[in-house]
């Protein structure tokens, strides 16, 4: 259910990092090599990216596959970034077809992205919900899991949590409440990468003090790529990467 990857680093082009790997985003539109739960991600995408000297980033999302838009091949090809998300979307079920509801998400500084699925949505998670100020609940972005999940992260970070810790937390409290989901999370600020590997894939390619890439799956087949255990949250930036176990669910 879905591809995601975040990338920082010297400015390079968009498409270098999503499109044109061998095994980039792009392609894992419709071929992932790694991908335990469905078999295609058509069903949407986006990217997020920081510009020089801003710190809020721009996003480009669509609810159609990536391949089937050409606009978004002219952008990649000429917009640069040091920090970017993107994500390819497998729509949940019982989750909206939308824009909206297609990563990454965003608020202030902060770009976020899921890749799996909450066993039970909705239901299982009203509990989740009701923790949320009403402000909150009805400012979420999209009818769907995704946007609940990073709802209940912001939540975290808005009170002063570190973002390992905002992830930390939002992913116990539902796997608590949602058990056999899959968690995996995606944030950064444009200066450090946090993520968790629950239930799905979750890799990473180091360049010590020069780039991190943060991903569901390699993008090509440099042998310097590592899997993170499962249940574990990664954080980190060019300069190191970190590796925490994460604990079991508790509500």
């Amino acid at each position: 259910m879905c591809r995601h990857l975040a990338y920082l680093g010297p400015a390079v082009p968009l498409g270098s990092v999503v499109m044109e790997p061998p095994h980039s985003l792009y392609r894992q539109s419709w071929a992932p090599r790694r991908q335990r739960h469905g078999t295609v991600n058509a069903d949407g995408f986006g990217v997020g990216w920081y510009a020089t000297d801003d710190p809020v980033p721009a996003r480009y999302r669509r609810a159609r596959p990536i391949w089937a838009d050409r606009s978004f091949a002219d952008v990649a090809r000429v917009v640069r970034s040091g920090a970017l998300l993107g994500a390819v979307r497998d729509i949940t079920d019982g989750c909206v077809a939308e824009e909206s509801a297609t990563a990454p998400y965003a608020a202030g500084t902060w770009l976020f992205s899921h890749n799996g699925a909450l066993k039970g949505w909705p239901g299982s998670v009203a509990d989740a919900a009701e923790t949320l100020p009403v402000e909150e609940l009805l400012a979420l972005e999209s009818r769907c899991d995704s946007a609940l999940a990073w709802a209940l992260t912001l939540h975290r970070l808005r009170a002063g949590a570190s973002p390992d810790e905002a992830l930390a937390d939002t992913t116990g409290r539902l796997a608590a409440l949602t058990p056999g989901s899959r968690l995996n999370f995606l944030l950064t600020d444009g200066s450090s990468i946090a993520a968790t590997a629950w239930g799905d894939t979750l890799w990473y390619l180091a360049e010590p003090d020069r780039s991190l890439v943060v991903a569901s799956e390699p993008y090509d087949d440099d042998p310097r790529w590592t899997e993170v255990p499962d249940r574990h949250l990664l954080t980190g930036d060019p300069a190191e990467v970190l590796l925490i176990p994460l604990k079991e669910p508790h509500l």
